[in-house]
């Protein structure tokens, strides 16, 4: 375990070679272990070693075929390769074998997204905000995802969530204002989105629909 966490710490500083020479040790050490080969996998697949993290990662689910983190392991792999299909197969095989964690739920509903099967992939991103509800990236996903399927009220909500852990966040104050919109507020949505425009003035989208609301609120004043 020692050398386990030793290796954990030298991957997160960016001391890959440090890293391999304990995850080494651990595989040498306990061969039966798919633990060791699970960590080398995820060293290898920071270094971009795709084709040996897939093998350790293949290696570690044949000495127990419910290693979710294994599984967890390719489903990222082959989200960086854009091979959703296999992404999508792999990320429900390590929720299937009991991992139980908000990342694993989010990058299936972000795979499931990615395929326009966005009424499923509301489901994942649920279960991520319920495992973590204070975290930015799945908050905002999920409002996406919940205004892509039509449900504006609780997308609105996911927004504002958003806003209250980070207010630099431009495309929740765009999509803030979008769905205030829908709401018949165009004041209202005009503050959010001409902050996105501040926030980020390359913003095509909120340049464009701030440019429409405030004709929009011209005119009504005529």
């Amino acid at each position: 375990m020692e050398e386990t966490n030793k290796g954990i710490q030298f991957m997160q500083e960016g001391k890959f070679e440090e890293a391999a020479s304990c995850f080494n040790k651990v595989i040498e050490e306990a061969p039966e272990d798919p633990v060791g080969y699970i960590n080398f996998g995820n060293l290898l697949l920071h270094m971009n070693d795709n084709e040996r993290a897939e093998r350790f990662f293949v290696k570690a689910i044949t000495l127990d075929e419910k290693a979710g983190t294994a599984y967890y392991g390719l489903g990222n792999l082959y989200f960086e390769q854009e091979d959703l299909k296999r992404a999508q197969m792999n990320y429900q095989k390590a929720i299937d074998s009991g991992l139980e964690e908000a990342d694993v739920y989010f990058m299936q509903g972000l795979t499931l997204q990615q395929q326009e099967h966005d009424k499923l992939s509301l489901v994942y991103f649920q279960r991520a905000k319920e495992l973590n509800p204070i975290d930015e990236a799945i908050l905002f996903q999920y409002g996406l995802t919940l205004a892509q399927t039509d449900q504006l009220a609780l997308a609105k909500s996911m927004f504002e969530a958003v806003l209250e852990l980070d207010q630099t966040h431009s495309d929740a104050h765009y999509n803030l204002g979008v769905a205030i919109l829908f709401e018949d507020k165009p004041e209202e949505a005009l503050v959010h989105l001409s902050k996105a425009v501040e926030l980020q003035p390359d913003h095509i989208l909120a340049i464009d629909a701030k440019s429409k609301v405030e004709m929009l609120i011209e005119q009504s004043n005529q």
